[in-house]
């Protein structure tokens, strides 16, 4: 076990510096068989999780401390087990909440998601004080819907309520995604982004040029959310709709000029097979989420299909991709 084992309502102090921090526990239950995938996503948030997994538990009764287990630990269900990451109160916990909700959904893992410590009506205001106006390259500033922003001649605002979905601007893989969408959308041409959260990558494709942005989650709440923002953007060239990755993607009037697949590395390994025919040979696609540990896999699983990385960047522990029919 951590040292960030503790009760939420617990204060917790760093002995490096004195303070003492609240932290908000984010609690993630799964059956058990999922249990490997679950803590891979958590730990692309922090390493320092608590795993809660009593399968072993009759193993251990065997033992000569099997009388001194706690009766609520015995009574626990062993067919599951339940991560916990803690977020300190000085930094929002509203993205990492959206992309566990993102990821695991796009895992198709049963996932049950619980903010230990804050009301579940609070969920969607009391993080607001975290996001402000963020400028991205050269030129984009994601701005949320309720902050007033002037920007310069050459800057694009873009403006976001991400309710609760996965991108706001502030998490690197977002920021990662759009810095390589500045560089690589075409004045009319047509994107496709996949695992959309927010949409805010298709909002900013159609504010950079494309002329037709289509966006797809498997999250029906994330669809929503960016259904939401597209309209308050006025972009009529936008469109979200629910796919599974890319069963449901629509090929009406042929392939796809630019590709946008912000999700994890097992994800875009997954659908990296059967994404070339929806894109032109010329056509270029910016991979991110990508944890650094695993970006030599995503790499060879995209030269194994006849791509090759034309741009990497990297943020933090996460790398972004630029890739392109080889």
């Amino acid at each position: 076990m951590t040292d960030m084992e503790k009760h939420i309502d617990e204060d917790y102090v760093c002995e490096d510096y004195g303070d003492v921090k609240q932290w908000t526990q984010i609690r993630v239950t799964v059956p058990l068989s999922e249990l490997d995938e679950l803590v891979a996503v958590m730990s692309m948030i922090n390493n320092n999780l608590m795993i809660e997994d009593y399968s072993d538990i009759d193993v251990n009764l065997k033992t000569c401390y099997g009388d001194l287990i706690d009766e609520k630990i015995l009574n626990a269900n062993k067919e599951k087990a339940s991560v916990s990451v803690y977020i300190p109160s000085d930094r929002s916990y509203m993205d990492d909440l959206a992309f566990i909700r993102q990821r695991t959904a796009e895992l198709t893992l049963n996932a049950e998601i619980e903010l230990v410590g804050v009301n579940e009506e609070d969920w969607a205001n009391s993080w607001k004080q975290y996001y402000k106006p963020i400028k991205i390259g050269d030129r984009m500033v994601i701005c949320p819907a309720w902050e007033n922003y002037t920007p310069t001649e050459d800057e694009l605002v873009i403006r976001m309520n991400p309710g609760m979905a996965f991108g706001t601007g502030t998490h690197e893989t977002t920021r990662l995604v759009i810095r390589l969408l500045e560089k690589y959308t075409k004045e009319n041409c047509r994107m496709l982004d996949v695992g959309t959260g927010t949409g805010i990558l298709a909002i900013c494709a159609s504010r950079l040029g494309a002329s037709l942005c289509r966006a797809y989650d498997i999250d029906p709440t994330a669809v929503r959310v960016a259904r939401e923002n597209i309209l308050d953007s006025g972009l009529s060239n936008v469109t979200c709709d629910q796919s599974d990755l890319l069963k449901q993607v629509s090929l009406e009037g042929g392939p796809y000029d630019l590709v946008c697949a912000n999700i994890v590395a097992d994800i875009i390994i997954r659908m990296t097979p059967d994404v070339g025919k929806y894109m032109k040979d010329d056509a270029v696609l910016l991979a991110s989420g990508i944890i650094a540990e695993r970006c030599d896999d995503v790499i060879a699983c995209f030269e194994a299909n006849g791509f090759k990385v034309i741009e990497l960047l990297t943020d933090n522990d996460w790398c972004g991709l630029a890739v392109a029919k080889a």
